[in-house]
């Protein structure tokens, strides 16, 4: 009989490949997201689910059938994340109490960390505008508008929950061609407007182009419902990082406000005396110690009468 706690050894290749990515890693890759409806849901939640997963796309995983779950009444009905190694998942479904309903949300250890419950008012989707769009994989410029983003609370969390599910990669170099699509969020009058657009560069007479935007779509007109947010220690819990990755202060190093490198060097106190100079031919010492220079400063002697 096999042991319960036995480790079961990979097999194949392909096998290994699978397990060694699913190891916990110093560096997180991309998030994958989960896209999935519930068991009721309109047209407008359907189409807004894939003009969702045509945005994040490669990094998502969409389900067409319809799961019978309610994330907010019983979060342990994400259990399939762990089969999909999905970190965030958005979830829509409607009712008559809240009709088109999208449920952003993220995981930790396949735990849900934060849910926040967006109602869609008004929306036009990707089919219905007319213009050519970006490339699939490329990566957004997110652009957030309002205090709401920088005072309230929930915003804050919604802010930082929308930037996991859209950054996309991350990159160390970009090109300026490779900048053309922009996410635009706008807090204003307790609504949330997202805004889908793609970057023009036009002639200007000049080496810096002109910059035009012209919408491409998703576009959507959020109200904000229920929040399920981690408490305070947990959330601390899930941005700490390894100590492998904490960057060592170096010591005697600092920056002054203009941003340029100082360093305080510590040094033995030196013999001068033995320090080498360039040797000069007036510097010689003569007999006695005396130098020729030292010989021409000195007073001519005078000639003592008989």
């Amino acid at each position: 009989m096999t042991r319960m706690d036995a480790v079961v050894k990979p097999k194949t290749k392909r096998s290994k490949r699978f397990l060694e990515g699913r190891t916990p890693k110093l560096v997180e890759g991309v998030k994958t997201a989960m896209i999935m409806k519930g068991g009721n849901t309109s047209q407008c939640v359907t189409r807004a689910l894939k003009d969702v997963y045509a945005l994040k796309k490669p990094s998502a995983v969409l389900y067409k059938k319809k799961n019978i779950t309610r994330p907010f009444e019983d979060s342990t009905s994400l259990f399939f994340s762990k089969k999909s190694d999905c970190s965030l998942f958005l979830f829509g479904s409607h009712n008559k109490k809240r009709p088109n309903n999208l449920v952003f949300g993220r995981l930790f250890d396949f735990h849900v960390l934060d849910m926040i419950e967006l109602g869609i008012e008004n929306y036009v989707s990707l089919s219905d505008i007319k213009v050519s769009k970006c490339a699939e994989g490329t990566k957004p410029m997110l652009v957030f508008a309002g205090e709401a983003f920088d005072a309230d609370g929930e915003h804050k969390r919604l802010k930082s929950l929308l930037i996991d599910f859209f950054r996309g990669p991350t990159v160390t170099a970009v090109r300026l061609a490779g900048l053309e699509h922009v996410l635009h969020f706008t807090a204003f009058d307790g609504r949330i407007y997202m805004r889908s657009y793609r970057c023009l560069l036009k002639k200007s007479g000049c080496r810096t182009p002109r910059i035009e935007l012209e919408e491409i779509g998703p576009s959507f007109d959020f109200v904000l419902r229920r929040t399920h947010l981690a408490s305070d220690d947990l959330y601390k819990l899930a941005h700490r990082q390894p100590k492998a990755l904490k960057a060592k202060k170096k010591k005697n190093i600092s920056h002054d406000t203009f941003g340029t490198k100082l360093g305080r060097v510590h040094m033995q106190k030196q013999d001068l005396s033995k320090l080498q100079t360039r040797k000069m031919r007036g510097l010689r010492k003569r007999k006695g110690g005396v130098t020729v220079e030292d010989q021409a400063g000195q007073a001519p002697k005078v000639a003592k009468e008989a």
